[in-house]
């Protein structure tokens, strides 16, 4: 084998191996979310793959010819990346939220194509290595072209792909690229065309894997989305982002709130100061509070950063959002976003942003709190919904946190309690002065205020820049 083509086969395993790591996250999301360990299994899993298979490639290569091997490993890698996409589906929703489950289906999913494609690297150094002479360019070439190959998978499909094409579509390409290739170097090493049972296996997987449909209506960058109409209310509609639904918008009357939490944002600020208000909505979603608002609090501002712009549009095409109304919408992080707004500025700030059930750890730190507090006014309030359960120990970080630059605290958890083995929306509540008499339903939750709130949160650390562990405190 030549050196350009040993160098070209190397780089574009590689490659491939990283644009199924990158992608892995995505197909997976609608089922378990995304969370640093989600992408703790990915990669924990696809370095596995990285190493078995690049042991097993070479133990082979010593005891057959490479040239027999390439081929087949190229085409069966092919394969299974096809068929990570139906192991997906199919295992992905009998599955808990928890780490054990998440590297299960990471593994059942990645593993053996992350293998089987490492397997062509100490292949092809074992063909190139015609002396010992130059066993050290060799190496150190093939190694570089598969650093190489592997940097490139990564910002090709962290930066292009993913925005061009739905995930499943990319890993159908991947497996059509491999198995092409696969088939060529079976022609063209073995002089001899794959045999009728290769190509009927490549067949079924190709038109099988496919087949089962994605939990996907559409794909942004963040988030696996999905619509649906509400039966029971013609004009309702339910937004779902990877596997939870984050909110529900009336079409014909924005005033009416389906979910909990959102009725418990409409309780606090009922308790505010009649007339218009300025709030500012960390995160937009579906857009169902800051739509309250502009119909309640005629007059007020509601200005809403979200970091993710399809996700606005979806709003715009499918949930009634109206581009043209009062509300102001900042497509961008918040963290950087609070930076440029003017202090005293707000009545009302609204944290209800979430990557899979976790609240970004860079929102809930210290340091972002001091930045909430110099927006609010003197008497303004800050809001943040969580999603915690059992001991709650995120939940009680946060209030910790909250403590650290906010005179009054308040929480509002639901009315029997925090159960135990399920997470809940817990609303946290920070003002420097003392909160207004909330009309908290009993239905939707009960208040705590003082001396609760501080038994609630016993010894909780708080949250900064250097440690902000969210993911593993709430797991």
């Amino acid at each position: 084998m030549k050196s350009e083509s040993a160098n070209l086969t190397v780089f574009a395993t590689s490659a491939l191996i990283l644009v199924l790591e990158i992608v892995a996250g995505r197909l997976m999301a609608p089922y378990v979310g995304v969370s640093l360990e989600t992408f703790t299994a990915i990669i924990g899993t696809v370095l596995a793959g990285i190493a078995g298979g690049s042991a097993a490639g070479g133990w082979a290569a010593d005891r057959q010819d490479p040239r027999q091997l390439l081929g087949p490993m190229l085409v069966l890698g092919g394969v299974l990346s096809w068929l990570s996409l139906p192991i997906v589906t199919f295992i992905g929703p009998r599955l808990a939220n928890n780490v054990p489950s998440i590297v299960f289906l990471t593994a059942a999913a990645f593993l053996a194509p992350a293998a089987v494609l490492s397997t062509i690297s100490p292949m092809v150094a074992k063909l190139r290595l015609g002396s010992l002479d130059d066993t050290g360019s060799v190496v150190g070439g093939l190694s570089a072209a598969g650093t190489f190959g592997a940097l490139v998978g990564t910002f090709v499909t962290g930066f292009i792909l993913v925005a061009l094409l739905p995930s499943r579509t990319i890993v159908m390409a991947v497996g059509f690229i491999a198995v092409a290739a696969g088939i060529f170097m079976w022609w063209r090493l073995r002089r001899e065309a794959p045999p009728a049972a290769a190509l009927g296996l490549v067949l079924v997987a190709g038109i099988f894997s496919p087949a089962l449909q994605s939990p996907c209506q559409r794909e942004t960058e963040y988030f696996c989305v999905r619509v649906e109409v509400d039966p029971e209310r013609p004009s309702g509609r339910s937004l779902f982002l990877d596997r939870l639904r984050h909110a529900y918008i009336d079409l014909d009357d924005p005033t009416f709130i389906d979910i909990r939490y959102i009725r418990l944002f409409s309780q606090v600020s009922a308790a505010l100061p009649e007339g218009p208000i300025d709030a500012v909505h960390i995160g937009g979603g579906g857009f169902t509070y800051p739509r309250y608002l502009e119909h309640v609090r005629p007059g007020s501002t509601n200005l809403v950063f979200e970091i993710d712009g399809e996700l606005v549009e979806v709003a715009e095409e499918e949930l009634g959002l109206d581009s043209s109304s009062g509300i102001d919408i900042t497509i961008g992080d918040a963290r950087l976003a609070l930076d440029d707004l003017e202090t005293n500025s707000a009545d009302l700030i609204v944290g209800d942003v979430f990557g899979s059930e976790s609240v970004p750890w860079h929102l809930t730190t210290r340091e972002v709190m001091q930045e909430i507090r110099r927006v609010l006014r003197p008497d303004g309030i800050y809001m943040m919904n969580v999603i915690d359960g059992t001991n709650s120990r995120y939940a009680r970080a946060q209030l910790a946190t909250l403590r650290a630059e906010f005179e009054h605290l308040g929480l509002v958890l639901p009315e029997n309690g925090v159960p135990i083995n399920q997470r809940v929306n817990q609303l946290l509540l920070a003002s420097e002065v003392p909160l207004p008499e909330l009309n908290i339903v009993p239905e939707d939750g009960e208040l705590f205020l003082g001396d609760e709130v501080e038994e609630y949160i016993g010894d909780a650390d708080i949250l900064t820049d250097a440690f902000a562990p969210v993911d593993q405190l709430i797991a």
